[in-house]
């Protein structure tokens, strides 16, 4: 896709990225870590970013980066021996350049990661090689039109056991890569005892149908779908047979909540990272803004927001490294963070003025995005009610 108008300059200036991580946590990666992070950096900025603006203005999705993403062998980087702090920081620096990118490799990986620890090894075998090199694609359906927080209680999807098949039937929402995944991870209530299962639902599959939601004002570039199950037919061996209940999904979407925290330092870092370069470069009253006191101050409030929120994410990177992450954990860094981020994408676009409103200077799209990361993976409300029960003992929902 070429680009079909020049956009300002600032959209294309070099950010000042060794500025944001101002407390230098990056040099907690050990060295062959390090290096692998600034090999990614160097592809997100030269190969990722020249694309996504234009793509997320036509709510595209880039599938030619889907090759180049794959040599990177980003899918699965923990499992194969990095560290979850790598894992942190490719995703924050990935978020850094557009956070629908992130997302779409994020709610892949989800579905990798279900494959990997409920799947069968006929399973992992046949499906795991082409969704790790990214040949493939994974979607994991778990969200409903009707249930997104409730939907432990009130899943209405269901799986019927009919012989060596299973009957499906139900509708799932906002379902990312639900519109082109070859595999999707379908959570539903077995009608025989209520317990949630897990299927891989094939692409092409009779019965199983995905339509787009359009309309979107964030994460346009993720291909989100309403998905309809009539009577989908699948055999036994497209159950995850590890899963026997919604602790299973727990245990995967405390994960979840740990990468979107750490989307939304990358989103603070962006928006710091357009302000500042925005501000040096806008001139009123005959200098630069960034010489006017309030406009520093807005600029450190930016900084301090990043940092804390980063320290916050080296901190959970270590516990799931020592395997001591609990749901708690998770929601507390999802919601504070998520809260830091949406006042900095706020204070960055009022850097901008008026020029703040177009897709033009990039902080419009990264403020629009922020709203989606506020929300999906347990909203704030959601998660702060987790860490409420985890420090009284009483559950508030």
């Amino acid at each position: 896709m070429t680009m079909t108008s020049p956009r300002p300059p600032v959209e294309s200036m070099p950010s000042p990225r060794a500025s944001a991580d101002f407390l230098f946590y990056g040099e907690l990666l050990a060295p062959h870590e390090r290096a692998r992070l600034d090999h990614a950096i160097t592809l997100f900025r030269d190969v990722v970013q020249p694309v996504v603006a234009e793509h997320w203005d036509a709510a595209t999705f880039p599938f030619e980066l889907l090759p180049v993403l794959g040599r990177e062998k980003l899918v699965s980087i923990v499992p194969s021996g990095a560290s979850n702090l790598l894992h942190g920081f490719v995703h924050l620096e990935l978020s850094r350049v557009d956070v629908s990118m992130s997302t779409f490799l994020g709610v892949h990986e989800l579905s990798v990661s279900a494959i990997e620890l409920l799947g069968t090894d006929e399973q992992r075998a046949r499906l795991l090689p082409g969704l790790r090199s990214l040949d493939t694609i994974g979607a994991f359906a778990l969200t409903e039109p009707g249930h997104g927080s409730d939907i432990s209680r009130g899943m209405e999807t269901t799986a019927t056991r009919d012989g060596d098949h299973w009957v499906l039937d139900g509708a799932k929402r906002w379902i990312g890569n639900g519109t082109f995944a070859d595999h999707v991870c379908v959570w539903a209530r077995d009608t025989a005892d209520d317990t949630i299962r897990a299927f891989i639902v094939d692409r092409g599959t009779e019965g199983f149908t995905s339509r787009a939601i359009d309309n979107k004002v964030a994460v346009r570039i993720v291909q989100n779908a309403n998905l309809d199950l009539d009577h989908v037919r699948v055999p036994e061996s497209a159950r995850l047979v590890g899963a026997g209940g919604f602790s299973d999904t727990g245990t995967l979407l405390s994960g979840s909540r740990v990468w979107v925290a750490w989307q939304s330092v990358g989103v603070q870092f962006a928006a710091y990272d357009l302000a500042l370069a925005y501000a040096l470069e806008r001139t009123q009253f005959g200098k630069p803004i960034a010489s006017f006191q309030l406009t520093q101050e807005k600029l450190v409030r930016l900084l301090e927001n990043a940092t804390a929120s980063l320290g916050t994410m080296v901190r959970i990177a270590q516990l799931q490294d020592e395997g001591r992450v609990k749901p708690e954990h998770a929601a507390m860094a999802k919601a504070s963070c998520t809260a830091r981020m949406r006042e900095s994408v706020a204070l960055s676009r009022s850097i901008f003025g008026g020029n703040g409103i177009t897709t033009d200077y990039g902080i419009a799209r990264v403020f629009a995005d922020a709203e989606a990361i506020y929300t999906y993976e347990g909203s704030y409300e959601i998660n702060t009610l987790v860490v409420g029960r985890a420090i009284t003992g009483i559950s508030a929902f």
